[in-house]
This record gives C-alpha cells, sequence and structure tokens, in this order.
C-alpha cells in the first residue's frame, strides 16, 4: 500500500493545482488528465482495445478481449490502465456494455470520461484531505481509501451522466452503457458497479486447495427487491414480456416504453424519471495471497458461462496473455449450443492476474474443480 503523503506528493506533482475559478481549475486538471493518457498510452500501459498491459511494478498483468455479437456493431468497449495517476500501486479496469440506437457512442464516451473524471476527482479529494493521518490498523487505513474513491466515484458518475444528457452528438434519451469499473490500490480493490456486468474473483479455498468463485458484484436487474422497489416507488413498472419469461424490464407508468433489462445505466433518459439511476454499488474487497486473478466479463458471457466455468477457463489457459479470448471463445461455443435461436450478444471480458512476475503461462495450475460437462 502506497502511503499517504507519497501518493498526494506524487499527484501534485503530476497535476499543478492553482487557486481559482473552479473552471480554471477543471480544466487545468482536464488538460492534465489527458497528458498523463497519453503518456500511458505511449509506455503501452493504457489499453482500449483487445490485447495485454503488463506492470512490473504492480506485479500484474491483464489479458483484455472483445467480440462482436450477432445485433450489429459491438456496442461493448474496455480499458485498463496501469499506473493511474503516475502511481505504481494504483491500476484502474472499467468494461462498458452499450445499448440502444446510440450504444456505442455512449459507451465509447463513458469509457473516455469515467477514469478522466475519476481522477481529477480524485485528486481534489486528496488535496483537500489533511496529511496528518496517523493509521494504528490497516483496516483504518483501508476504510479511510474506501471512503475517499467512494466520494470520488459518485462525483464522478453524475458529471458523466450529465456530459451525456448535454452532448449534442448522439441522442442519449433511449441509448445508454453500463459501466463495471474497479480501482486496484495495493492489496485493497474497489468496485463500482453500474448495471448487469459482473466481477468475479478466482480465490484459493482454504478447506481443499480448489480454486473457486468470489462474485464481487450484483447483477443490477430490475426485480432486484432493492431495485425493484427504488423503481416503484418512482412509478415505474417492472414486469416480463409473455414471449420473454424470467426477462424483468423498467417500463414507463403506461407500460409502453423503454423496457430495459437493467437497473442502473449511463444515459436512458427515457425512464431516468421512474427509477433508472446511474450511481453505482460501490463495494471495497481487501485482496490476499490466496486471490489468484479477477474476471469483469459483459451479461452475454455471463449468460452461458457460469462463475466456476469462468475461473477454470482462466485458470487453465496454456497463458495468462490469452486467458481473456479462451474465455470468450468458450462462451461464444456455449451460446451456439444453449441459446441457438437467440441472436449473440456482444462479448468482453479483462482477466487481471495478480501475481505475474513468475511466468506468463500457467506451467503449474493451482488444482481446480471441475464439473463433468461445460454449462452443467
Amino acid at each position: 500500500m502506497v502511503l499517504f503523503p507519497s501518493l498526494v506528493n506524487g499527484l501534485a506533482r503530476s497535476v499543478p493545482f492553482k487557486r481559482g475559478k473552479n473552471s480554471e481549475k477543471e480544466d487545468e486538471g482536464r488538460k492534465a488528465v489527458e497528458a498523463l493518457a497519453k503518456e500511458a498510452k505511449k509506455n503501452e500501459l493504457l489499453l482500449s482495445s483487445s490485447g495485454i498491459v503488463k506492470s512490473h511494478k504492480a506485479n500484474t498483468l491483464a489479458s483484455v478481449f472483445s467480440r462482436r455479437g450477432r445485433k450489429g456493431t459491438n456496442q461493448d468497449c474496455l480499458t485498463v490502465w496501469k499506473e493511474f495517476g503516475c502511481q505504481d500501486d494504483l491500476i484502474f479496469c472499467g468494461i462498458f456494455d452499450g445499448h440502444g440506437p446510440w450504444g456505442h457512442f455512449v459507451a465509447k464516451r463513458v469509457r473516455e470520461l469515467v477514469p478522466a473524471s475519476l481522477l481529477c476527482n480524485w485528486q481534489e479529494t486528496l488535496a483537500a484531505t489533511s496529511l496528518d493521518l496517523d493509521f494504528q490498523l490497516d483496516a483504518d487505513r483501508n476504510h479511510h481509501w474506501f471512503h475517499l474513491w467512494k466520494q470520488s466515484y459518485l462525483k464522478t458518475c453524475a458529471a458523466v451522466d450529465q456530459d451525456l444528457k448535454n452532448h449534442s452528438s448522439f441522442d442519449s434519451f433511449r441509448s445508454g452503457t453500463t459501466a463495471l469499473t474497479f480501482i486496484k490500490q495495493g492489496e485493497l480493490l474497489i468496485i463500482a458497479n453500474v448495471g448487469d456486468s459482473r466481477a468475479v474473483l478466482a480465490t484459493t479455498s482454504e478447506d481443499d486447495g480448489t480454486l473457486i468463485p468470489l462474485q464481487l458484484t450484483t447483477d443490477l436487474k430490475p426485480n432486484v427487491p432493492e431495485e425493484e422497489e427504488r423503481i416503484k416507488q418512482c412509478r415505474g413498472k417492472v414486469f416480463c414480456l409473455e414471449d420473454e419469461p424470467g426477462v424483468y424490464r423498467v417500463w414507463t407508468p403506461n407500460g409502453k416504453t423503454a423496457g430495459l433489462a437493467i437497473s442502473r445505466a449511463f444515459g436512458d433518459y427515457c425512464v431516468k424519471d421512474f427509477g433508472l439511476i446511474s450511481v453505482p454499488d460501490l463495494t471495497q474487497t481487501i485482496l490476499t495471497s490466496k486471490d489468484q486473478f479477477i474476471i469483469l466479463a459483459t451479461d452475454g458471457v455471463w449468460d452461458v458461462i457460469s462463475n466456476q466455468e469462468a475461473v477454470n477457463i482462466v485458470s487453465t489457459a496454456p497463458k495468462k496473455e490469452k486467458a481473456a479470448q479462451r474465455l470468450v471463445e468458450c462462451a461464444v461455443h456455449e451460446w451456439k449450443r444453449k441459446r441457438r435461436s437467440i441472436a449473440m450478444d456482444d462479448m468482453s471480458a479483462i482477466c487481471l492476474f495478480f501475481d505475474s512476475c513468475s511466468s506468463s503461462s500457467h506451467h503449474h495450475p493451482p488444482q481446480i474443480q471441475t464439473s463433468d460437462k461445460l454449462g452443467k
């Protein structure tokens, strides 16, 4: 874990703060973040397409892959930013699943805005925080970090959603995107979930040493009790169509408009007054030596692959660099087998391995739980 003073000093060197009008400070921060992103791309620390990103300083490797489905343009997009904000132990990862006529534009815009805005808000929060903090326990320090990231995320998501509403190049009234992102700061993992993409942690079981999944997010569907209650309190409706049993959607009060199968999203202003929100579900996890990797994937993958199957597929990939591609290709195969009559969804995945120093290949894969048949 980076010590508080060193983190602040590192950011202060990267982004100059001046006293003055808010607009001037925001403009300075935005330009500085753009410069950081440009430098990160140059140093192969920032990736926004299929590929890999390695960070020897953080001892991690990210495998990234996206594949277009059978519905038209690929509306999924993703990003990995190692050494986020020029900090050795900070990693930002995000996966975005657009929908609607302008969904691919919305998803790309959110992918562009979230890390930049988050970094600016994070720096602003740090600058306003006292440096005279003496944490006696790791738990106190982690709680403090989580609080700072939470405030930064809430500001960021509100600002991004407002940007979409005011954007003139595309229409977000009936189009939107999910956003599942996380910050890894040392052993602290902060996850912000808007929608139904999923994060799964692969960890070693204490009982028998097998590699098992731990789902870190809730699929935020309209029929999740807390989500449904909020929607109904806002006069929205939640129900399934006769030809889609089990697929719950959020509708306007007249029951004829929207039909969105998620309860949180950026954009989609046609139902924003009826219970749909862009406020992220924020959680934290403290990583240990038992944790091997984390998977982020869009709902198309999870529609046909279970958490355990995903962990098995990734952990047995011949090379870590190809783990995300292998997961998506397995999901494509299962979709064709299980859902042949339904147009295949776009599928994307990020696999972040926490220990990549020994080898990029799985010469000695961990003992894993297996099933007789994929999809069982």
